[in-house]
């Protein structure tokens, strides 16, 4: 075997960054199995000891941070860990409203509003939608008659045609939903989720953020919903506020009797100072900060040492005063507005006592203060700031309105700054402000950037800025001036955002999640190898081996991306396992053909591989293709399947195809003897001729039949059983103490749900349902979940019950589901018809390839139809019902492309392109019986690893898992009585014409 050098290397390369990846989690591990061991039970003791490890070293050798492990573990979805997943929708109309200048005009305001309507609808580009109706509306007219106003002037002229208007709405939309993900984004880490996950949806206005262990869905609804406020402030200075935070922590000295908690001795270098000046007068000098040690407690061993202390200095206890060694060697304060620091665990401690009665009455009224958006870089210190009120309203010096435009750029050596852009009567504010800051020489006041009550940034003023273009500059990086400048346009022109979907999973069903698909896991990992080892004696050990590398591969592969790990994704990673198998079988059972014809078990060996190649890699590229368009069209959990999918069929083919070929030729130059059977499956598929082409009409009747079937139960039902994905809705998944009739839930709940009658299914077990309503589910109001939620429990009053998860989907949503699930079926068949007519130079092996797939989900969906309301789950059709759709799409594919190589094969062998009549039919007779082996092996193996994970997989996927269980089987049947015989007809057509 060539290359033998390379595959080992690349295999030990893989393996070490795998195990690298994995290794965090391991750490992270141990460090959390310390704190339970020390806390010994106490929560509170617990998180305490985390935090105090957060700034530790940890990872040997390395030297990562406990802080900086943990966000390189494995990353679990919401179904395994419980949380918040939400969808925010920009509101591009309001947006356009804005920019316009809020119009009177009616025929600009039924643009808006039918382009609203239209993107409900499923429409994709909001601002091409509007242009369109209103030059519909208003023939003739020039949209910059709206949009050029003063504060556009420097982007768009007055006479500047539709197209340029078009142009110049498109990239503000795009800078609209890029400030609001950074807003969003500062809003979630100011909550304290660990390990939140944004994505701003490509080509959408929406962004999707998962909060792990989030469940308050009232106060995540405000935080995220809330408008941006941005702020301008000048602030004191630290010298002016120390004597104030030395008066306060004497009050609070004489005032609390209970012991305060000791902080940790904290050293930090301060951060950089950044400055402000106007651009004409940009200044080059850095006023960096010195480095110096946190003030703090210090290291004390003895306990009443510490508690004295913290009965003496209460306030320095938890705040650190920043301070520097001097030249003559005492400590002194550090010029600046940073005014102190604390760790992140102290910063509510400190706010606290900042608003005990005794303290708020020794702050003077000119004076708030408020925390920096983000802790010192690589630390949980966070910098405090005394804010300066000089307005009698108390209102800030300059609110987000002056700004016009701000952008990210560089300065003249190259060093990334903002550059920020004032309306005319921002400039003459901002002219004011900047003088008293500067006025000074020796003493230079900052002004504080604030959104949210955080504050984002607190440059030094270096001159009087008077014609409103100024910069900022400091020790930024590229990433941190596009944040600011992203901040500084979020309080110019607004655009809100609302929750447009929302998915809760409570701690219960996360931890019993995680419990049914480890077990299931585990379960039909052992089912394969006990196969495997059992059918292909030795040689099924040598799979079971590029099994577990295959396995521990995709698990590395995936930590090492930052893939978010779901259950769907564990189904992923055990079907993948089947497509190595699925590889093993091929070769396997092309070797056992060449032991047959009489060669020796090394040239057998090298004959399998390079036989079984061929539909080893066709099989496999259509499934990545799937899984590619999978990925395109899908969101969430459907993403992750199709994520671990593609890396999965990848590391197979490495794992099953060139591993397993240099351990099989190491075995044999060490002369260990390779079995590729055993007495009792050393016969079995042998001599097989069932006539699959002549019964053909027979199975195009029983699929008739079935899909008729389902069409009637189709219409009898009134239609299929859509999820919320699909139609909008709120769904509750809700756990009762005992069982429960599911008709009397659905008459309680319909007066309180407005005489809306609800949907009131039982989910897995008569003691839990699932609860489906539309009401309100248009309205916008924040309020509304609440409002929802209220009266569900009024309805469920009287029972004891818990909400374990809940769902909301708005029609908009629904919409762009159905819209993604049609075509990722449509254009799935079209490559697939593609890709089978390039490799076969057929259009008939491609036609009836693409055949076979609508008929599989056609089979799919009439099963789904006929058995629901019979069997004891749901069998509700949903985004995990495209990844199964899509999943038996490709086993069919599979299936029917290793038949088509056979034929491929033959008809190479015998020097023809073609056969016609019944010289065809005996082909294909032959290509089915000969891959029959293959093909039943290969479907039971997954079905049986299906049939494990339905049966200990949980109810959260049983569904997802039955449509794959009988699309294993379907796919099966269609690849032998389908989509190959159907060939014969239609090359019988082409003959005719």
């Amino acid at each position: 075997m060539q290359g033998k050098g390379f595959i080992k290397f690349i295999a030990i390369v893989l393996a070490i960054v795998c195990a690298y990846a994995l290794s965090f989690t391991l750490v992270a591990s141990k460090v959390e199995k310390d704190a339970k061991n020390y806390a010994k039970g106490d929560l509170a003791k617990e998180k305490a000891y985390l935090d105090s490890m957060s700034t530790e070293k940890v990872y040997p050798v390395v030297g990562f941070t406990y802080q900086e492990v943990k966000a390189k573990e494995i990353n679990l979805g919401l179904d395994l860990k419980g949380g918040m997943n939400v969808t925010m929708e920009i509101s591009l109309a309001e947006l356009v409203k804005s920019l316009a200048g809020n119009p009177t005009d009616a025929n600009f305001n039924k643009a808006v509003q039918n382009a609203q309507i239209q993107l409900n609808a499923g429409g994709k580009d909001y601002i091409k939608i509007f242009v369109k109706e209103f030059e519909k509306l208003s023939p003739g007219v020039k949209l910059a008659d709206f949009f050029s106003n003063q504060d556009n002037a420097s982007q768009l002229k007055p006479n500047a045609s539709n197209g340029d208007v078009e142009s110049f709405l498109e990239k503000e939309a795009t800078s609209a939903i890029d400030r609001s993900f950074t807003v969003l984004r500062s809003r979630i880490d100011g909550f304290g989720v660990v390990s939140p996950n944004m994505q701003k949806q490509e080509g959408s206005n929406r962004i999707l953020i998962e909060m792990p262990g989030v469940q308050d869905k009232e106060r995540i609804a405000k935080l995220l919903q809330g408008s941006a406020e941005l702020q301008f402030w000048q602030v004191y200075q630290v010298q002016e506020v120390a004597p104030l935070l030395e008066n306060i922590n004497k009050t609070l000295a004489a005032t609390l009797k209970a012991d305060a908690p000791a902080t940790k001795d904290t050293t930090a270098a301060p951060a950089a100072g950044s400055k402000l000046a106007g651009l004409e007068k940009a200044a080059t000098k850095d006023s960096t900060a010195k480095g110096g040690k946190l003030a703090g407690l210090g290291k004390k061993d003895s306990t009443a040492v510490r508690a004295e202390l913290l009965k003496s200095n209460p306030l320095y206890a938890v705040l650190n005063l920043p301070i520097y060694q001097g030249q003559n060697g005492q400590q002194q304060l550090m010029p600046g507005a940073v005014v102190g620091m604390s760790l992140q665990k102290d910063t509510a401690k400190v706010n606290a006592y900042l608003r005990m009665p005794e303290v708020a009455a020794a702050i003077p009224s000119t004076m708030k203060f408020m925390w920096s958006v983000k802790p010192r870089e690589g630390s949980k210190v966070f910098e405090l700031y005394a804010i300066k009120v000089v307005s009698a309203d108390g209102k800030p010096d300059l609110g987000g309105e002056a700004i016009s435009d701000s952008r990210a750029d560089f300065d003249q050596k190259g060093k990334p700054e903002v550059t920020m852009y004032m309306t005319s009567e921002g400039s003459a504010k901002w002219k004011k402000i900047t003088a008293e800051a500067a006025a000074d020489p020796n003493n230079k006041k900052s002004i504080a950037i604030v959104l949210d009550n955080q504050v984002y940034s607190a440059p030094t003023v270096q001159n009087e800025i008077a014609g409103g273009v100024s910069s900022i500059t400091g020790n930024f990086t590229q990433a941190d001036t596009k944040d600011l400048s992203n901040i500084l346009k979020a309080g110019k022109l607004p655009a809100p955002a609302r929750i447009a979907g929302s998915y809760i999973v409570g701690p219960t069903l996360g931890a019993q999640a995680i419990h049914d698909g480890l077990i299931s896991f585990v379960i039909a990992f052992i089912v394969i190898l006990i196969f495997m080892a059992l059918y292909y004696h030795r040689a099924g050990w040598v799979a079971n081996f590029a099994l577990l590398i295959n396995l521990f591969f995709v698990i590395g592969i995936l930590v090492s991306l930052g893939a978010v790990l779901t259950l769907p994704g564990i189904a992923g990673i055990v079907l993948t396992i089947g497509l190595s198998v699925d590889a093993n079988i091929l070769i396997f059972e092309r070797v056992r053909e060449e032991l047959a014809h009489g060669k020796n078990v090394g040239a057998a060996i090298k004959e399998g591989f390079k036989h079984a190649m061929p539909s080893i890699i066709d099989s496999n590229v259509t499934l990545f293709i799937l899984g590619a368009i999978l990925y395109a069209f899908g969101s969430g959990p459907v993403q992750g399947f199709a994520t671990t999918l593609c890396i999965g069929i990848l590391s197979s083919l490495f794992a099953a195809v060139a591993i397993s070929r240099v351990v099989f030729e190491s075995l044999l130059a060490r002369k260990i003897e390779v079995n590729f059977d055993n007495s009792l499956t050393r016969n079995a598929f042998k001599n097989l001729a069932f006539n699959f082409v002549g019964r053909r009409k027979i199975y195009y009747i029983i699929s008739t039949i079935i899909i008729v079937a389902g069409i009637g139960m189709y219409f009898k039902n009134g239609g299929l059983n859509l999820g919320v994905d699909f139609k909008g809705g709120r769904t509750y998944l809700v756990h009762f103490d005992k069982a429960v009739n599911t008709e009397d839930l659905k008459s309680k709940l319909t007066p309180v749900f407005g005489n809306e009658t609800p949907e009131v299914k039982t989910a897995g077990e008569d003691s839990q349902v699932k609860i489906t309503t539309t009401f309100h589910i248009e309205d916008q109001d924040i309020k509304t979940d609440k409002v929802v939620e209220d009266a569900l429990n009024k309805g469920l009053a009287g029972s004891k019950y818990e909400i374990v998860s809940s769902q909301k989907v708005t029609p908009i949503i629904a919409s762009d589901i159905v819209n993604g699930a049609f075509y990722a079926v449509l254009i799935s068949c079209l490559f697939m018809f593609i890709y089978i007519v390039v490799r076969f130079k057929k259009w008939q092996y491609g036609l009836g390839a693409v055949i076979a797939l609508f008929h599989d989900v056609l089979m799919v969906l009439s099963f789904y139809t006929i058995l629901d309301g019979i069997l004891p789950f749901s069998l509700e059709i949903g985004q995990d019902f495209i990844a199964a759709i899509l999943t038996v799409m490709g086993y069919t594919m599979t299936e029917t492309v290793v038949v088509f190589d056979r034929i491929r094969e033959k008809l190479k062998e015998s020097g023809k392109e073609d056969l016609h009549g019944e010289a065809r039919n005996n082909l294909i007779n032959f290509a089915l019986n000969s891959t029959l082996s293959r093909t039943i092996l290969t479907s039971l193996t997954v079905f049986f690893v299906l049939l494990v994970i339905f049966i200990f997989g949980g109810d959260s996927i049983r569904g997802f898992i039955f449509a794959l269980l009988i699309g294993r089987i379907i796919g099966t049947y269609s690849s032998l009585c389908i989509s190959t015989p159907i060939v014969i007809d239609l090359g019988s057509s082409a003959e005719k014409k």
